[in-house]
């Protein structure tokens, strides 16, 4: 079926993003807002706005029911979720299907076996994936001697989510019971699903994730990223492809990802995210996102590819137009996440008008965003502004261009996070290359800042 209408179920810089491609592709643009929206930047790019509730995520980008009905409204032949939100919700793609729409994103199935954490690591390990040492918690007062059998430290995962939410590191046998409270408690209120598991911690991992596309019958991958700068398992900086990996892991964990896909017969786009372990020489299976990623742009940068064409293409019912040997993997792109927050005041968000916005340009340099002078960064959703992407011919030159890249960008009326990215591209260890999910940590102790600690951010996409 050929797709002449889509809703997009989503805000902010994924909205304008998925926009510019359908009209690449001469697909009209219904955008699904909330009244804090009304008047964004996505509103005024799209052909059409349904307003789909209060400006609270609850009552509108959370509703299934206000989604699919402005759907059905604006008489569009499918839905986009884009990322967070809805986008991996299986109740919106069954409701949408049901409504004769299509989902451009995976199948029920594909969505219910990696939604739940133990029903992917089940599958990881029926395609061959490794996996760390771990195992489910039945009850609170059962998980030190489970903990013995995986060995400490471990960390007290959430079965139904991710983002950081209901994650816990313990490394005492005396704090596990109560921190697996803790996170079922957390779990429970923002899953719905209080299931915990634990996970062998790996102090000195690294966080790298491969990009893959199905057809339901084909899988391929199209590279890796390596995504380990985060805070509070939120990203901040994304690189593609992953520095300083050995070639025979880079190759393994590439060849893992598409064994997974094709164990789930996958269809659409999806990343698979592992676990890397220098000291080991190992990598582990961590979980998989079944939709577009907040850092797709430094693949793309890197291949010329325009993924989200490639999801609408599978969502009309074709067959890969990729195969292996058509993908080229060109230089080095690096993507940072610009923040309305204050991060010398332990990252707190900084919502206002935006008084002025002043985004660098140039060759090798791409900005995706949904801000511009007046534009209001509201305090309901996550602080994100914009992604700055810069493409260099090696990860030196792609640094060297994103620093002169945020040297010239400017955005005032709210605090951002800019000073932070300078100095961390400054930093000697980031420019080695490779710095574990420990490193910005480190890096914050020596700037003096007080960002690792203190009250949990508001969630934002992973």
């Amino acid at each position: 079926m050929t797709i002449r209408r889509i809703l997009i179920a989503n805000r902010g810089e994924i909205a304008v993003r998925i926009i510019r491609t359908c009209r690449d592709l001469g697909i009209e643009t219904v955008l699904a807002a909330s009244e804090a929206d009304l008047d964004a930047v996505p509103a005024r790019l799209a052909d059409r706005t349904i307003c789909v509730g209060a400006p609270q995520s609850s009552v509108s980008y959370l509703n299934v029911k206000a989604v699919v009905s402005a759907a059905v409204m604006a008489e569009a032949d499918a839905i986009h979720p884009g990322y967070g939100f809805l986008s991996e919700n299986v109740r919106l793609a069954r409701s949408a299907r049901e409504h004769g729409l299509i989902f451009i994103g995976p199948t029920d199935a594909n969505l219910e076996a990696v939604g739940d954490k133990l029903r992917a690591r089940a599958h990881a390990l029926e395609a061959g994936l490794p996996l760390a040492p771990g195992g489910a918690v039945d009850a609170p007062d059962r998980a030190v001697a489970l903990a013995g059998t995986i060995g400490w430290p471990v960390l007290v995962k959430a079965v139904g989510g991710g983002g950081g939410r209901g994650l816990k590191l313990v490394t005492e046998p005396s704090c596990l019971v109560e921190a697996v409270e803790l996170a079922m408690a957390e779990a429970g209120s923002a899953f719905g699903d209080s299931r915990v598991y634990l996970e062998r911690f790996v102090a000195s991992g690294r966080h790298v994730e491969v990009q893959i596309i199905g057809d339901g019958e084909s899988v391929i991958h199209v590279g890796d990223r390596d995504c380990s700068v985060q805070r509070r398992y939120q990203k901040l900086i994304e690189e593609a492809p992953a520095p300083d990996l050995p070639d025979r892991i880079r190759e393994t964990m590439r060849e893992a990802a598409v064994a997974f896909g094709r164990q789930l017969n996958y269809l659409g786009l999806g990343t698979v995210e592992f676990l890397y372990d220098r000291e080991r020489e190992a990598f582990y299976f961590l979980e998989m996102n079944a939709r577009i990623q907040v850092e797709h742009p430094v693949t793309e940068a890197i291949t010329g590819l325009d993924l989200v064409a490639e999801q609408i293409a599978i969502a009309e019912g074709r067959k890969l137009r990729l195969r292996p040997d058509d993908i080229r993997f060109d230089g080095c792109a690096i993507e940072c996440r610009l923040n309305a927050e204050d991060w010398t005041e332990d990252f707190r968000p900084s919502p206002g008008i935006v008084e002025t916005a002043r985004f660098p340009a140039g060759p090798g340099v791409r900005v995706d965003t949904h801000v511009e002078a007046g534009s209001r960064i509201s305090p309901f959703y996550d602080s994100l502004m914009a992604k700055i992407i810069v493409r260099g011919e090696d990860r030196k030159a792609a640094i060297g261009r994103l620093r002169s890249a945020l040297a010239v960008c400017d955005v005032s009326g709210v605090k951002t996070n800019r000073d932070m990215h300078r100095a961390l591209l400054a930093d000697g260890e980031f420019a080695e290359g490779g710095v574990d999910t420990a490193y910005f940590a480190r890096f914050l102790d020596s700037h003096g800042r007080s960002g690792a600690i203190g009250p949990a951010a508001r969630p934002g996409p992973a």
